[in-house]
């Protein structure tokens, strides 16, 4: 029996679901801790500054805000580096940490009043720690899901990392309106606002226990096995160590980096305008109410995220590839659209259409991210390679679009924004113009046949045996230097020369 044969290294399938959320709790509590700051703002911004000015006061709050943008690069290369030497789960669980830390330091700061200048700079120390955290989840989270899920599957699995960020968004949006409703206006200023910063960070801690009984990657691990050898190689002078870090990513992957980075582009727009400024515009120049424009932000989120998993289960099918030219061709056709409607519309239900228009293609984008990224970066350097891509981008184009849109704004340029983001849509088709065709999976009956043959615990008979279990287009790895491809079904001159290789190895 196969299941009983200790050569065979089969995937715990059980074991899958289990670590997928403990991987999507810690990004769902960081994208809360997130947005959390930038919505309660108006709240706690003269706690920290001096209160001459109520606007230099906001100001300074969306200053130490950007401060934390900035710090994603930095967080994607700190921690991505961290879990392409030590483990995703030692990197996802320092991630949580850093940012339940800055959530406590921020909720339990004195402020400006009480210790002065110090307010401020503890403010900022905070959002730093934030920053980093932030840059480098995506990249060790969205390695990590790519690496456990079934690889048939793997889009599904890894589009639950984008459902968390919007679940964090909702969280942090429902906090808001629950205490809007049960404090006043002086209530949340004075300490009403702390709330949801000590709810951060305490659900922060339960998911720092969750993450460390986290199960390692076997790409990981087998990662971790072939680099222990080649120490062993180097030591003895036959081999030169394999690069590893930035260097690797720049010098042998400049063009997965540059097709993540150019993928991400487009995203990362999209993204901020459509789950943040849109609403803020319909409020401020199109005269709609903050509560009902709440609810209907509410109501948009909520849409986007059931169809993430759809979009995720289509990349599964047809390719994330295709998937994620869906959402630019898709953003390229409608945004415009959707700009003019927002710019003439009265009616709070066509402004929530226009909404789910542009959420439906992003969720697209949701769905097939992941995927895509992970497979431009080995398991050395893909969660590096991964978050710095995206943090960089993110950094650049996503974290200024806001500004952007309100600059062309006040220069009476406005009508320009739309074909901004569709020239942004069209950065991410031109980076998919350079991807390779994704190899279709493997049949079900294959995937059952072997993860993994150690070579050094099976011979060639067994080898032959495995083989005609499944009759064929099999890929068979064995151990870490031989990788059979039978395009074709299986012939016995074919089993005796792979047999013989495995034997050889």
């Amino acid at each position: 029996m196969l299941a009983a044969n200790p050569a065979i290294a089969r995937p715990a399938q059980g074991s899958v679901w289990p670590n997928v959320v403990r991987a999507c709790l810690g990004n769902l509590v960081e994208w809360f801790d997130w947005f959390i700051y930038a919505w309660f703002a108006i709240y706690f911004a003269a706690t920290f500054f001096p209160a001459h000015d109520a606007t230099a006061q906001l100001l300074s709050t969306a200053v130490v805000f950007a401060i934390g943008f900035l710090m994603r690069p930095l967080g994607g290369w700190v921690l991505g580096l961290y879990a392409d030497r030590r483990g995703r789960r030692a990197a996802l669980t320092l991630s949580v940490s850093l940012m339940s830390a800055g959530s406590l330091a921020i909720a339990f700061n004195p402020g400006y009043e009480a210790i002065g200048i110090a307010a401020p700079v503890l403010l900022v120390v905070a959002r730093i720690a934030q920053g980093l955290s932030l840059g480098g989840e995506f990249g060790t989270s969205a390695s990590y899901l790519t690496e456990v899920a079934d690889p048939r599957r793997r889009s599904f699995f890894a589009s639950f990392q984008f459902v968390s960020i919007v679940l964090g968004q909702l969280l942090a949006l429902l906090t808001m309106i629950v205490l809007q409703r049960l404090l006043s206006e002086s209530a949340m200023g004075e300490w009403g606002w702390r709330v949801p910063f000590v709810l951060g960070a305490v659900i922060g801690l339960t998911v720092f226990y969750l993450r460390r009984r986290m199960q390692e990657s076997d790409a990981f691990l087998e990662h971790q096995r072939e680099m222990a050898q080649e120490m062993l190689e180097v030591k003895a002078g036959r081999r030169a160590r394999t690069r590893v870090g930035m260097t690797a990513i720049i010098r042998e992957y400049p063009r997965g980096f540059a097709i993540a980075f150019g993928v991400a582009i487009g995203g990362g727009v999209v993204f901020y305008t459509y789950t943040g400024f849109l609403e803020r515009y319909l409020v401020s120049a199109r005269g709609f109410d903050k509560d009902d424009v709440s609810l209907m932000s509410f109501g948009a989120l909520a849409v986007f995220l059931v169809l993430q998993p759809a979009a995720g289960w289509l990349a599964d099918r047809i390719g994330a590839r295709r998937v994620m030219g869906i959402f630019a061709l898709g953003t390229m056709t409608t945004t415009p659209l959707v700009f003019v409607v927002m710019a003439h519309t009265s009616s709070l239900l066509v402004a929530f259409l226009g909404l789910v228009v542009g959420l439906s293609f992003l969720a697209c984008y949701g769905g097939a991210a992941a995927t895509l990224y992970a497979d431009q970066f080995p398991t050395k350097v893909r969660a590096l390679g991964m978050g710095m891509s995206h943090s960089l981008a993110n950094a650049i184009f996503g974290g200024t679009t806001e500004m952007l849109a309100l600059s062309l704004k006040e220069s009476g340029h406005e009508g320009l924004f739309p074909w901004y983001i569709v020239a942004t849509a069209g950065a991410t088709l031109l980076a998919l113009a350079f991807v390779a065709p994704a190899v279709a999976p493997a049949p079900a009956s294959v995937s059952r046949v072997v993860a993994r043959v150690d070579v050094n615990r099976v011979d060639a008979q067994q080898l032959g045996h495995l083989l005609d279990q499944d009759g064929q287009h099999q890929r068979l790895e064995v151990g870490t230097r031989l990788t059979a491809v039978l395009d074709r079904p299986t012939e016995q001159h074919e089993l005796g020369r792979l047999a013989t290789a495995a034997a050889d190895q």
